[in-house]
């Protein structure tokens, strides 16, 4: 009985259920940004570069025969793979240089309150000017 109660207890805490609502939201927009280098960034640079698609750039270590098909490197998908890496991790990082930025102009929009002891020694001092007018 005192594993599943452990085990209830884990899976109901807060960071499991941020952790699985993160998980989801994360593979969400990771089909979001797939989708972005596909469909709408690569298109451009194939033009640019004279039409070319990366994902049928293939070398042919050996021709088909009888009923074995061709062994063939595909080193255009590879390629093709890390160009989108590095266009999702360029896009994440923007998303979350954003929210760094939002974050710090609401930390400064609202200035932190000073701690207790300093403003008890702020008053001690005020105080002792107050009693002590030759300081």
């Amino acid at each position: 009985m005192g594993m599943i109660k452990e085990f209830k207890e884990f899976a109901v805490k807060g960071n499991v259920v941020d952790m699985a609502v993160g998980i989801v939201i994360g593979a969400a927009f990771g089909k979001i940004i797939t989708s972005l280098v596909a469909d709408v960034i690569m298109p451009p640079i194939g033009v640019a570069l004279g039409g070319v698609d990366f994902s049928s750039l293939s070398i042919i270590v050996q021709k088909a025969f009888d009923k074995k098909p061709a062994v063939v490197i595909s080193y255009g998908k590879f390629l093709q793979t890390i160009i989108d890496f590095i266009i999702i991790a360029f896009a994440i990082f923007m998303a979350v240089k954003g929210m760094n930025s939002l974050k710090k102009k609401e930390a400064a929009a609202a200035p932190a309150a000073p701690p207790n002891q300093e403003v008890l020694l702020a008053e001690i001092r005020d105080l002792l000017k107050k009693n002590n007018p030759s300081n």
